[in-house]
């Protein structure tokens, strides 16, 4: 009777469609076995490494644990630092989190926000400059909030908190924008070539999960949620470095879903490249599609080198 296959390396890759046809991951994928579709975007793709006994997924009580270690027995909604802009359309929410605020910024953008949320029973935490969390009092209403992937380019109408309990949540937008407008930080911050910001985006709301089972051995990769989640989960966490991904083992998780497709190519092909020849992968690509190599796929020569 043989033995079963190892279960192969994870690799969770950007959209497929941003890799064009020269792009040397494609000779990789031309000869690898198409699996059936797997989950789309960002948070659906953290459920399918990861189950969690809360749903949706509470991303600030878990990044705000993996940081601070204090989420236990509280409701956390994640405050993330945003750009959004006016247009002819609507206001666009351009970027959330990411966007190069050093800790004295993040205190001098939030200095004026204290307040208003303290009015509203909200304690403000800066729990990193691009990751700000509010502490909820016990048993607040809470509407439904999207995610920034869900948002991000859109107009802000189509994703604000609705009904009876999300007009509250509506009018404290409006008065942190206000507040934020004019802010002296942000006009350093255009004066540097700089996004400003002039916006906060409530999303990922919740209690820490009592429970958090994933199948990976382990996780390398640099995203809060991610590491959140593997912490939980009681999976090895490791950063994102050539070296590593290199040595990353059957059953691991390597998370190269925000790399460009350049980097992909350059940096980080390398180390992919002696992954493929001595072990199976999985890749899953944002976008759904994947695939699973083998070394032995090398000799498929009649498959061509372009997919």
């Amino acid at each position: 009777m043989s033995a079963p296959l190892p279960r192969p390396l994870e690799l969770w890759l950007p959209d497929l469609a941003r890799f064009e046809p020269g792009h040397p991951l494609r000779r990789l994928l031309a000869r690898a076995d198409v699996l059936g579709e797997g989950p789309r975007g960002y948070l659906a793709g953290l459920d399918g490494y990861f189950q969690c006994d809360v749903h949706p997924l509470p991303a600030a009580a878990l990044t705000r644990e993996r940081v601070a270690g204090d989420a236990a027995d509280a409701t956390w909604l994640s405050a993330d630092p945003a750009w959004v802009q006016p247009d002819l359309n609507g206001v666009r929410l351009l970027a959330c989190g990411r966007l190069q605020l050093d800790a004295e910024e993040a205190q001098a953008l939030a200095k004026p926000l204290r307040p208003l949320f303290g009015d509203a029973g909200m304690l403000l935490e800066l729990s990193t400059p691009d990751r700000w969390h509010l502490r909820l009092p016990p048993g607040s209403p809470l509407p439904v909030f999207a995610s920034p992937e869900q948002a991000l380019g859109e107009d802000l109408l189509q994703h604000l908190p609705q009904g009876a309990d999300g007009r509250r949540w509506r009018i404290l937008l409006n008065e942190v924008q206000v507040l934020l407008h004019r802010h002296p930080v942000n006009e350093e911050r255009r004066a540097r070539g700089l996004p400003p910001v002039n916006s906060l985006w409530l999303w990922g709301s919740g209690r820490l999960p009592a429970r958090v089972r994933s199948g990976l051995g382990g996780v390398i990769g640099d995203d809060p949620l991610l590491l959140a989640l593997a912490a939980q989960a009681k999976c090895l966490q490791l950063p994102a470095t050539p070296e590593l991904v290199a040595a990353a083992r059957p059953g691991w998780l390597v998370d190269l879903q925000d790399a460009s497709a350049d980097d992909l190519a350059t940096a980080w092909w390398p180390p992919l490249e002696r992954l493929a020849r001595r072990q199976a992968l999985r890749l899953s690509f944002a976008s759904g599609e994947r695939r699973e190599w083998r070394p032995w796929h090398r000799w498929r020569f009649w498959r061509g080198g372009r997919a």
